[in-house]
């Protein structure tokens, strides 16, 4: 079905729908820990990589590229940035980066272990799979479980129509479109998330004179320092140490972030506005001056419909220049789903720890390879799901539930050893690491501050109404 025409019979232990970061992440711990599987994987694309197949054009990994992709294989070389705005800091691959990268492994890594195969241009629906160029229709034998690695998949503005009404006369283009209308004389960006951003910042990086943008935000952003998500166990376990410590004896979200903020860990846009939205990607500093140079900023609540020199939001209208393009950037991105048991009548891939998305992936992939034979249970037990977050009280709870999920598989000492192997691991710390003083420190801390934090962040949630 992959390459065309022929319909035929699908056998397979693993049927693991979605090739993007999370599925391809599954099947690679798979192939390392159970030496006897099999695993298909299923997507609609011509290839692997999933939504980054589809991304604007100047994306980059808001992230060290080291936390990203999949365990057996670094993506990138692993180096600081030596120069620019971001001089020591790790890298972070740019989206044609993250592209190739996929394909090496899928074609280099994968497929030549003979226990991998991907359907492409192949939809799964009803538990048939169904060739999109074709029309055939197939439907598997699944000798273990269908993965469903698309339960959390994102949305981009790319691949959908934007949540607005657009008159036939108004200019409106995705992100992605950014660079073929660079001679506009006016910019509308729409969107308060990190596709938003990176609009904004590669449009004043072209030259566009800030008072040429506006910026329709309608909720204002908490975002994470960038300095302070780093893959070094001294940064990001002395950040860890942080959170747990302003959680303490937090009295709301607010007055969390507020701490987090006077301790180089959170950042907001605008000094002024208290954030209503947290999905915390991070920031460099360089960026956060970029994007307060745009004070044209529109918060009349959601655009609702856009004319040729007129917006319609919730709270009003605004005016626009005649010929202005508006840059749709606000599909809503990571969704919000209610937590599922991971183990059931599928295996529904979710994050584990907060956050990191193919480092939960692969340790759900590394407990299945390693223990496919033990009860659904113990393994839930062991890798209790924490759901993607919204508002700040959300991202408060959910780093509560995330730091007792990571303590829970961190007990075991086979996942604690892989885990501290792994470099998609935001808290790894390998064995040569682990005496340097700074890293001895930040643990000390950690440890120290954890559980009065945790219970802390869990008392935020249930205080605004959040179901820990």
């Amino acid at each position: 079905m992959a390459t065309g025409a022929t319909a035929r019979s699908i056998d397979t232990d693993y049927l693991v729908v979605g090739a993007g970061a999370a599925g391809m992440a599954f099947v690679d711990a798979i192939v390392d820990h159970d030496p006897t599987a099999h695993a298909t994987l299923v997507d609609r694309r011509a290839a692997a990589g999933g939504h980054w197949l589809d991304a604007y054009p100047f994306v980059r990994l808001h992230q060290a590229s080291q936390f990203y992709g999949v365990a057996s294989t670094r993506l990138g070389s692993g180096s600081v940035q030596e120069s620019g705005p971001e001089r020591g800091m790790h890298e972070r691959a740019t989206g044609p980066e993250i592209c190739a990268y996929f394909a090496e492994v899928l074609e280099e890594r994968l497929l030549p272990t003979g226990r991998v195969e991907l359907l492409r241009g192949v939809e799964y629906r009803d538990g048939l799979l169904v060739d999109l160029a074709s029309g055939d229709v197939v439907e598997p034998r699944v000798r273990r479980r269908v993965v469903d690695a698309r339960y959390l998949a994102p949305s981009i503005p790319a691949v959908g129509p934007p949540p607005f009404d657009v008159d036939e006369d108004a200019r409106v283009v995705p992100a992605g479109a950014l660079p073929d209308v660079a001679d506009a004389a006016a910019y509308v960006v729409v969107g308060s998330g990190k596709t938003a951003t990176d609009a904004v910042v590669w449009l004043l990086g072209r030259g566009v004179d800030p008072d040429a943008i506006q910026w329709v935000r309608p909720r204002d952003p908490w975002m994470l320092d960038r300095a302070a998500v780093q893959p070094d166990p001294a940064v990001f376990l002395g950040m860890a140490g942080t959170l747990m410590a302003a959680a303490c004896d937090a009295s709301s979200a607010d007055e969390l972030f507020l701490r987090l903020e006077d301790a180089d860990v959170m950042t907001r846009i605008d000094p002024a506005v208290m954030p209503t939205m947290a999905r915390t990607p991070t920031l460099g500093r360089w960026e956060l001056e970029l994007l307060r140079s745009v004070t044209r900023v529109v918060r009349d609540g959601h655009l609702r419909r856009v004319e040729p020199r007129r917006l319609v939001l919730d709270g009003g209208e605004v005016a626009v220049p005649h010929g202005a393009v508006v840059v749709h950037c606000a599909a809503y991105g990571l969704h919000v789903r209610p937590a599922l048991p991971i183990w059931g009548e599928r295996i529904t891939l979710q994050s584990v720890r907060a956050g990191f998305p193919p480092f939960c992936a692969a340790l759900i992939g590394y407990v299945e390879g390693a223990r496919h034979d033990r009860p659904d249970a113990e393994k839930n037990a062991l890798c209790p799901p924490t759901p993607y977050w919204s508002m700040p009280a959300d991202w408060a709870a959910m780093q509560g539930r995330g730091a007792r999920a990571a303590a829970t598989f961190m007990a075991d000492p086979d996942v604690a050893l892989w885990a501290h192997s792994v470099l998609l691991n935001p808290a790894r710390v390998p064995p040569e690491e682990s005496a340097r003083p700074e890293v001895r420190a930040a643990v000390e801390r950690y440890l120290e501050y954890a559980p009065a934090g945790i219970a802390g962040l869990e008392r935020i949630g249930r205080d605004a109404g959040v179901r820990v």
